[in-house]
């Protein structure tokens, strides 16, 4: 067993070749630059899905935006600063805008250079340059020689340089385009021409050009792509180091275990992402990343885990009846492949074993990362492990990111040097403590950061600092994103983002704004894709906060989220009007009263999976209450034949009551429910009366599916449910 932290080492061997490490941090991986009446909605858009397809969720592509002005934005000409490569479409129209013009000019002033396409007829460009661009039905020599549509753009622009235009500004758009268009690029055209162009690759379909394409920018970016500006500080050195540690093994034929442990928020997480994303491509598409081990071991079984591993890896949902035959198909699947494998965030030996229990399960070359702040749970699981330990960022790097985050650039400003040299001292150089006091004291006075620092003074240890410092961000949210964090702290922290809008929408403070603030407050971010990611830190906190202001009594918390404090309440019968929002499950046989709920007078969220509520529950009772705040009730197994007759939630926005024995949704419907968008009754089979549309005025989304027979639906309409 060996250990490695990040100290100053580097093999000179290793696949991360010094030719290849990470350039100078930038905000963006790539500028897309495009006449959006040419291609917006057609060839531009289907690259830029395509770019983030293959991991690149970092590209600038904001014309709309940006382009209210007659003249470039400082703004645009900082992200172009900020941009590693630049992609230009160039199409018929492109040089008519004044503003792709200017666009080009910065572009090419600030990167210059060429990168060659693929094709034996590649020409001269070196290869080494950030410009690609992209001749979209154009003739490359018509760019070159400004004739053609080129050539009547700057005759309009010549005739405008005594308006609002100078002529030295049409010589510069001039110039720019001419390096440009010498540059060796991609030629997007309706039909192959007998002659070849040296310079130039054709390719007929482009479906099979964005392809292509795509696959060669994801090799020129290579790790810069990792990930955003806001994690790269000190990256590279990490990402050589746990590189080094692969290599480290006798032979790559063997299978590589490698643990990556350290405190909370120190960024294992981080480091082990980034390494997937470079790595991933070397393993032909047999590659899992599973986040959140051991939450989602809690959550949703083992077998969810296994499931997801070789689906991830295989392409196909398994049916996986218990752990034992989930272990069975992973090492009959796996085997003989060379995979990549991350376990993030593992808490105990159970969910190793069940998932990577050994070297036999994966063939020769397969690199197994795991990720936890238990280090001695890797050494006891396995006998033959690399570990590595993640540090503090040393301080040039903290500074750097702390300043990010505080100020939106790499140094502090003159007044603030010594405060930030303070902050990152409490701070203790962790990564997670760092990006959230830097978003926090963003745009503060130097009153406001001096107060924040000395609060910090009473937190002593690493552990503690962090917890203070989420805390003291926490506290300066305003109600309505206190209430956004703690929701999906509680319930939808790895939800997709639209859903939890969806969910949350009748918030009195706009859902999407209070995502995007906990964003710039670094207490959540986006992941694969558009999932909501919350540290688990940040989650612990939430939750921490809703327990101590319920003095730990589970019938006065606000939201319950644990199956056994739900089955608690409903036991003793001890709801009460403080309990906001419920998201749970109900397995088991015993026998229920829901009678608790009734007494929940202020519940606005109601969710509850459950495969045993009609089964369990007396069918002669029935519901005395529902909260008349309720914006969500979702009720699997819904066991009552109707809701309460004074149940009138005016603020009501989705109902769904699946596989429910619900006979008659309302019994007095004379109040209109102008919020309802979505109403889900499938499966319940005893439905036999719905009230008339009047009632919903305003429902988007009907689902009757397996209603088996005519049932007589809104007033006097007949059809057919099943």
């Amino acid at each position: 067993m060996e250990n490695f932290s990040n100290t100053s080492f580097f093999s000179s061997s290793s696949s991360f070749s010094s030719s290849s490490s990470l350039k100078p941090l930038k905000k963006y991986d790539v500028f897309l630059s495009f006449r959006g009446e040419d291609t917006r909605l057609t060839f531009t858009g289907h690259l830029y899905d395509a770019l983030k397809e293959k991991g690149l969720l970092y590209i600038f592509k904001d014309e709309d935006k940006l382009e209210k002005g007659k003249y470039i934005a400082q703004e645009l000409m900082e992200t172009i600063e900020n941009s590693r490569f630049a992609i230009v479409v160039l199409s018929q129209n492109y040089a008519s805008s004044t503003w792709c013009l200017r666009e080009l000019s910065k572009i090419v002033e600030c990167m210059g250079g060429s990168f060659s396409g693929t094709g034996s007829d590649s020409g001269s460009g070196s290869g080494s340059g950030r410009i690609l661009p992209i001749f979209y039905h154009v003739d490359p020599s018509h760019v070159r020689k400004h004739i053609g549509s080129y050539g009547d753009a700057f005759k309009k622009h010549e005739q405008n340089s005594s308006g609002l235009l100078n002529f030295q500004d049409v010589q510069t758009w001039r110039d720019a385009l001419k390096k440009v268009g010498n540059i060796t690029g991609w030629h997007v055209q309706d039909k192959i021409t007998f002659k070849v162009v040296a310079r130039i690759n054709s390719l007929r379909d482009e479906a099979k050009f964005i392809r292509e394409f795509t696959d060669d920018v994801r090799k020129k970016v290579g790790p810069g792509m990792i990930k955003s500006l806001e994690d790269l500080f000190g990256m590279d050195s990490r990402i050589k180091e746990l590189d080094s540690c692969v290599l480290n093994k006798k032979t790559r034929r063997d299978v590589h275990f490698i643990g990556i442990y350290g405190i909370g928020g120190i960024g294992k997480t981080t480091l082990a992402r980034a390494y997937y994303k470079w790595m991933s491509d070397k393993f032909n598409g047999n590659s899992c990343f599973l986040r959140d081990v051991g939450e989602a071991c809690e959550k949703k079984g083992l077998e969810h885990l296994q499931n997801q591993l070789l689906s991830q890896i295989l392409g196909e949902e398994r049916e996986i009846m218990d752990v034992e035959s989930g272990k069975e198909m992973i090492r009959d699947a796996l085997w003989g492949k060379k995979v990549l494998i991350v376990l993030d965030d593992v808490n105990k030996p159970k969910e190793l074993q069940a998932l990577a229990d050994n070297t036999k399960w994966f063939g020769g070359g397969s690199v197994i990362i795991i990720t936890t702040r238990n280090e001695s749970l890797l050494r006891k699981t396995y006998k033959e492990i690399t570990m590595y330990k993640v540090e503090q960022l040393s301080n040039k790097d903290a500074l750097r990111l702390f300043c990010w985050k505080a100020f939106k650039r790499s140094e502090p400003l003159e007044d603030y040097k010594e405060l930030s040299k303070e902050a990152i001292t409490y701070a203790k150089n962790i990564p997670l403590a760092l990006e959230v006091l830097g978003s926090h004291l963003y745009g503060k006075t130097i009153d406001g950061w001096r107060s924040a620092i000395d609060t910090l003074k009473e937190y002593p240890t690493k552990w503690d600092i962090v917890e203070g410092i989420i805390q003291i961000s926490f506290d300066a949210l305003e109600e309505p994103v206190k209430e956004i964090l703690l929701d999906i702290a509680c319930f939808f922290n790895g939800c997709e983002k639209e859903h939890v809008i969806q969910f949350l929408d009748s918030h009195e403070f706009s859902p999407k704004n209070g995502i995007r603030l906990l964003k710039d407050k670094c207490l959540l971010s986006t992941q694969h894709g558009n999932k909501l990611w919350m540290h688990d830190l940040v989650q612990k906190m939430g939750k921490k906060f809703i327990r101590t202001k319920s003095e730990n009594q589970i019938e006065r918390q606000s939201r319950i989220w644990n199956e056994e404090d739900f089955h608690h309440i409903l036991e003793n019968e001890t709801g009460t009007d403080e309990v906001k929002a419920i998201v749970t499950s109900i397995e088991g046989s015993t026998k229920l009263s829901f009678e608790a709920v009734s007494h929940m007078k202020n519940l606005r969220l109601l969710m509850i999976s459950t495969s045993c509520s009609s089964k369990n529950v007396d069918p002669t009772q029935n519901l005395e209450f529902l909260s008349n705040e309720l914006q969500v009730l979702q009720w699997d197994g819904f066991p009552y034949k109707h809701c309460p007759s004074s149940f009138r939630p005016k603020g009501l926005a989705q109902l769904k009551l699946i596989d429910s024995k619900i006979e008659k949704l309302w019994t007095d419907h004379s109040k209109t429910l102008n919020n309802l968008k979505i109403i889900d009754l499938s499966c319940s089979r005893n439905l036999s009366e719905f009230e008339d549309f009047s009632v919903v005025p305003y429902l988007e989304r009907l689902n009757l599916e397996a209603l088996q027979i005519t049932r007589r639906l809104w007033g006097s309409t007949e059809f057919d449910c099943a």
